[in-house]
């Protein structure tokens, strides 16, 4: 049987690359997403262990506030580790040397004025220089700052900024701009710098006074002597610390910590490429068991003589999976291969759409070689299994007259009755999802076990659906091209089930891409309206970071030429008693409906004014509310999480926005009890024809703080859609490999087929019908199964998006299922183009097929 196995392999090897290719498609994603995923930990564990060079100790401090807010003298942050404290540490037995450092946020701004890395305000980190002693940094250029009007940069982002040595830089932490000389460029090991992050580096006491209190840290890294116990000198530290507000962690435990959040970040990027891998191996093994079905078909005469001369159905079966399995091999080790091409290729393709990935060597591990070959060869034989125990079952006697048969029809009824089980029940489970109006985790797996049971339900009930779509495709066909349209309909219908297969493999594609491409257009739009919703707005100006403007802020901006109205908002979270959470803007009622739209139902804006509010009509209904009913709100201030009881009146109800959800009422009775005390943001109103150029006085009226952000209408509505665009472009990609697979089982079907129907095709060739005639029939017969599986995708995939955006609604009000045309008519003509690119191969080949060695042949 193995020689036997082999010689098949050898003797049909034309046949069986196009299978070859999907295994070694399908393996080359899982293999580049594993050796990526292992890379990508490695260079990352390598950062974190540089952050921890030297260090056999950290202190770290749990900062603590005098009053809610920052910024302001009295509300500075204020740190258990002080200058005497390191003294004492230094003095422990054991101690080489105590690093303290001070951390911070700092927004830079470039040279044109504008904030660098608002996208990742998170990552724009600062810190006190320590000359030789940290080394995580290294200067690339210049000095260390060593005086209160200096500072340092890194090296990326000081080009970025467009900044030299010796430029004033400008920059901002909680308030308005400041500016120091810069001295010098730093490179860095940080992975949250080399992740798309700013690095900002003051002196000590600089650092200190922008950050805490002078003499105070945030952090203290103690280097131990050689041949001193970890351990012992972690207890040894812990023994001098307060009580309260710190902690010490051994170098061990910190490496736990970090390699754990190292797993949790690349881990989650390595499942969701080896869910798209297994999407493409899933398309992939239509492929493979729909070339091992036309194989056997046609080899049907080979395996009854080796029936008659004593090969039992094992052996039979033995055979296939063997020939299976040496396919796999060799196409998982070539997959394998170029895997890690795409492993090489994958972090400067992310980092380039902003990913941020550290750099580091290609790790292969032995896992990722083992789990690559046993995953190709796995799917490969499993998608033989089936055909192998079909070519079992042939007569020794009675597959001796006959090349291919249809399917028996009892087979095709119990396919049709799993078919509609399967759709129903994932239909119905879908429906269930579209009801729902929860973002619990559950509810997600449950709507991923529906969509799989109603794509494995249509895939099943393909062969049923194809007859009456593709008869109606015939008949565009049978009338624009004739009898060549005619003859490509039949071919298609001639047998179904390999008919359903091929179209099967396109389907599962298009019906992700399309779901998705639903859903992100949904969401892009519901983002808009709820950036956008309800204004009238020409600017809205905010804070780059979450503590807000100042309470001046709108004063300022009004002042400004060409500002007609200048609106303060800010939000508080209150509750009406137990869960009953919701939130309330602050306003000026006069000025407000100047930049927001509301449709009141009852009172109006001007109604609103101290202790009277209007409240929204989904929270009236709610909350049992109406003109001239008391409002109960228990109100969280800030930090102190302090509970007031206040009493306000609703004086007004109107529709919903984004923008103005729940309650509205003055400015004065919502700012003490808002989070930060400041302002959330200021709606703008423009004088007529004085719009453009507003952004940079508005910016130098608020002193060209980097924090400000000056938001334009456009660039709000640009915004809104910006993530999910970028998201959909990547999801995309990855689904990409999957389409391509399922162009490659059109061409190896085709290709098979004209190998089946060499005989027919030379009998119509001495008929009449020329060598255009036979490609046209194999290019349309291609777009034909190329457009029913392009149907069954595109219909799939909006009834999934339509149901699955339910769990979607449930978090963002705005959200509607709305459909795009455009890409949806793109997805479409893809499935022509595929058509009538994967036929180009098989059709030459027909055409060229000598008419009389044709008709001889058996």
């Amino acid at each position: 049987m193995l020689r036997i196995a082999l010689r098949n392999v050898f003797a049909h090897k034309a046949r069986l690359v196009m299978t070859a290719l999907a295994v070694l498609l399908g393996v080359a994603f899982v293999s580049g997403t594993l050796i990526f995923g292992d890379t990508t930990a490695n260079a990352y564990r390598t950062a974190a262990g540089a952050s921890l060079k030297g260090v056999a100790v950290s202190v770290q401090s749990q900062v603590q506030y005098r009053i809610a807010g920052t910024g302001g003298p009295d509300g500075t942050p204020s740190s258990t580790l002080d200058t005497a404290l390191a003294d004492k540490i230094r003095a422990l037995p054991g101690v080489a040397a105590v690093r303290p450092t001070v951390n911070g946020m700092v927004t830079v701004a470039g040279k044109d004025g504008l904030p660098v890395n608002t996208d990742r305000a998170l990552l724009n980190l600062a810190t006190n220089y320590l000359p030789g002693k940290d080394s995580r940094i290294s200067l690339k250029e210049g000095r260390g700052p060593a005086a209160e009007g200096e500072l340092a940069l890194d090296a990326r982002t000081a080009a970025k900024a467009g900044y030299r040595i010796g430029d004033t830089v400008r920059f901002a932490i909680d308030g308005p701009g400041l500016a120091k000389k810069l001295v010098g460029t730093v490179t860095t090991d940080d992975p949250r710098v080399n992740a798309g992050g700013t690095l900002t580096l003051f002196d000590t006491r600089t650092a200190q006074r922008l950050f805490l209190h002078p003499g105070q840290f945030h952090e203290m890294a103690v280097a131990a002597k050689p041949g001193t116990d970890p351990s012992e000198l972690t207890d040894r530290v812990r023994a001098l610390l307060p009580d309260k507000g710190t902690r010490a962690t051994s170098r061990e435990d910190l490496a736990a910590e970090q390699a754990e959040q190292i797993g949790e970040h690349t881990g989650f990027l390595t499942k969701t490429l080896l869910g798209f891998a297994g999407i493409a191996l899933f398309i992939g093994a239509f492929i493979i068991a729909n070339t091992f079905t036309m194989l056997i078909a046609q080899r049907s005469r080979e395996i009854a003589l080796m029936r008659a001369v004593g090969a039992s159905r094992r052996q039979v079966v033995r055979a296939v999976l063997i020939e299976a399995a040496l396919l796999g091999f060799g196409a998982s080790a070539v997959g394998f291969v170029l895997g890690i091409g795409i492993a090489t290729v994958m972090r400067p393709l992310l980092n380039a759409s902003g990913a941020g990935l550290p750099a580091g060597p290609l790790i292969i591990s032995q896992g990722t070689v083992i789990w690559s070959l046993v995953v190709g060869v796995l799917i490969t034989v499993l998608a033989a299994w089936l055909p192998s125990r079909k070519a079992a079952k042939i007569a020794p006697v009675a597959a001796l007259s006959s090349v291919d048969q249809a399917p028996p029809a009892r087979a095709l009824v119990v396919r049709n009755v799993l078919g509609t089980l399967l759709t129903g029940s994932g239909a119905l489970l879908m429906l269930y999802i579209y009801t729902v109006d929860s973002t619990d985790q559950t509810y997600l797996l449950v709507a991923m076990l529906g969509a799989a049971l109603t794509i494995v339900g249509i895939i099943v009930q393909a062969p049923l659906l194809s007859r009456p779509l593709i008869t109606l495709a015939g008949k565009a066909t049978t009338r624009l091209f004739g009898v060549t349209g005619k003859l490509a309909k039949e071919n298609a219908l001639r047998n179904p089930r390999r008919t359903a297969a091929t179209a099967s493999a396109l389907m599962v594609g298009l019906a992700l891409v399309t779901g998705l491409t639903v859903v992100g257009h949904s969401t892009e739009r519901a983002l808009i309206a709820d950036a956008t919703q309800g204004l009238s707005a020409d600017y809205t100006v905010a804070n780059t970071i979450t503590t807000g403007l100042e309470v001046d802020a709108a004063a300022k901006i009004a002042r400004v030429p060409g500002v007609a109205a200048a609106v303060p908002t800010t939000v508080a979270s209150a509750s009406t008693g137990g869960t009953n959470f919701f939130t309330i803007t602050g306003t000026d009622p006069k000025t407000y409906g100047k930049a927001a739209n509301l449709d009141f139902r009852a009172g109006s804006l001007r109604d609103i004014g101290p202790g009277k509010v209007a409240v929204s009509d989904e929270f009236a209904t709610k909350a049992g509310l109406e003109v001239g009913s008391t409002l109960d709100v228990g109100a969280i201030t800030g930090r102190s999480e302090k509970e007031v009881k206040l009493k306000l009146k609703v004086v007004g109800v109107y529709t919903k926005t984004p923008t103005t959800e729940d309650a509205l009422g003055t400015l004065a009775d919502t700012l003490p009890y808002s989070d930060s005390k400041k302002l959330k943001e200021v709606l703008v109103m423009a004088e007529p024809g004085q719009a453009a150029g507003l952004e940079r006085k508005i910016r130098a009226a608020l002193g060209d703080s980097p924090l400000v952000e000056v938001q334009s209408h456009e660039q709000a509505i640009k915004d809104g859609g910006a993530d999910i665009g970028t998201v959909l472009k990547m999801m995309y990609g990855l689904l990409g490999m999957a389409l391509l697979i399922s162009v490659v089982g059109v061409v190896n079907t085709l290709a098979m087929s004209v190998f089946e129907r060499t005989r027919e095709i030379g009998m119509l060739r001495a008929i009449g019908l020329d060598r255009t005639g036979i490609k046209q029939m194999v290019r349309l017969e291609s777009v034909v199964i190329s457009l029913f599986g392009a149907a069954l995708g595109i219909g799939t995939g909006i009834f999934l998006a339509w149901a699955g955006g339910g769990l979607v609604r449930s978090s963002m009000d705005t959200y509607e299922t709305l459909l795009p045309w455009g890409e949806l008519g793109i997805f479409l003509g893809l499935a022509l183009v595929i058509g009538v690119l994967a036929a180009i191969w098989p059709a030459r080949r027909a055409a060229r097929l000598n008419m009389l060695q044709s008709i001889q042949s058996s």
